[in-house]
């Protein structure tokens, strides 16, 4: 399953989810949603977001053991 993380530079919570992500030491990509309109005008006010190849997304905030639970639904 493929993972991505939808943030952009200077956010403190999309630095904080990279870190849990970081935790868990599971693959994801990183996407800057300032680089792409359509991320932006999706996003904008939502970020850190996290979403699975299935199309389900995480939203700030979560804890560590929130982020697990995502993360092992396959």
């Amino acid at each position: 399953m493929q993972i991505r993380l939808y943030g952009t530079q200077g956010c403190h919570l999309c630095d904080e989810a990279r870190a849990k992500l970081e935790q868990t030491r599971i693959a994801y990509t990183y996407l800057d949603i300032i680089d792409d309109d359509g991320l932006f005008a999706r996003y904008g006010m939502r970020i850190p977001v996290i979403l699975r190849t299935d199309g389900a997304e995480l939203g700030w905030p979560f804890n560590l053991s929130e982020l697990m639970r995502f993360l092992e639904y396959r």
